[in-house]
């Protein structure tokens, strides 16, 4: 039975779209069997993933509106054993549309039921809010990633977050698990860096992560190709420090 990790927080710019497309490609390198769900209307993680995201015609959206079966949506990737449910900008609508419909925090649950058993992981790159589309992620997710950028705001807003993860746990998913704090965009010259990477350890220990993702131009440039980082360039430091979190992944999930 397959796992399903959404990789949620409400801030943007702190790895979430990048850590979606490169720990799907790591675990299929790994020989995982992947679908990455991109839930974020920026659709960041499909067109990071070589696909043309102004030609989608099925995607999220329809998904999550129960007018096509993730199936249908379902487009394959350069990336080995991993395949896209990719976004369009509609999505940005779905927020409005679900909001009067019974059961709508639970919408992707019962999509993905049909699907649930076919892969080893599926990873869901949530939307930089707390609204809908979050909710609908965490109500089926197994367990959340959630990304923190080692900066000097780390943890501001992180409160909010293990919040609506606590009320989701009790309202929705009760099974709903922390799989881990990713510390991203790691410089370790820099003295704040190392202070968040302290502060982070110090405060949720065995939450975090033993793999920090490091600052790496060759991460921030692959997007720009439609490649994962292990396709563009797998001896750099990003693609490493992914294939280490895959790894942790699966050997917490044995």
């Amino acid at each position: 039975m397959g796992k399903i990790i959404a990789i949620a927080n409400q801030k943007g710019g702190v790895g979430k779209t990048t850590t979606s497309i490169n720990l799907a490609a790591a675990l299929g390198v790994l020989e995982k069997k992947v679908l990455l769900i991109d839930a974020d209307p920026q659709a960041n993680a499909s067109s990071g993933l070589g696909i043309d995201v102004e030609s989608v015609e099925i995607g999220s959206y329809q998904v999550l509106e129960h007018s096509n079966t993730p199936d249908e949506a379902t487009m394959a990737t350069n990336a080995p054993n991993v395949s896209v449910i990719p976004a369009h900008i509609d999505l940005v609508a779905i927020e409005i549309e679900l909001v009067d419909k019974e059961n709508r925090e639970y919408m992707l649950k019962k999509a993905l039921e049909s699907v649930k058993d076919k892969y080893d992981y599926i990873l869901i790159d949530c939307a930089p809010s707390l609204g809908l589309l979050t909710l609908n992620a965490l109500t089926v997710a197994d367990s959340v990633i959630i990304p923190i950028q080692c900066e000097y705001f780390a943890l501001e807003g992180l409160g909010k977050l293990l919040n609506t993860i606590k009320s989701v746990q009790k309202i929705h998913n009760p099974e709903l698990d922390i799989e881990g704090l990713l510390l991203t965009m790691y410089d370790s010259r820099l003295r704040l860096s190392n202070q968040v990477v302290e502060e982070v350890q110090k405060h949720f220990n065995d939450m975090v992560f033993e793999t920090v993702i490091q600052r790496n131009i060759k991460l921030s440039e692959a997007p720009s190709f439609g490649e994962s980082i292990i396709n563009y360039d797998a001896t750099s430091k990003g693609a490493t420090n992914y294939i280490n979190l895959a790894e942790e992944i699966i050997k917490k999930n044995k």
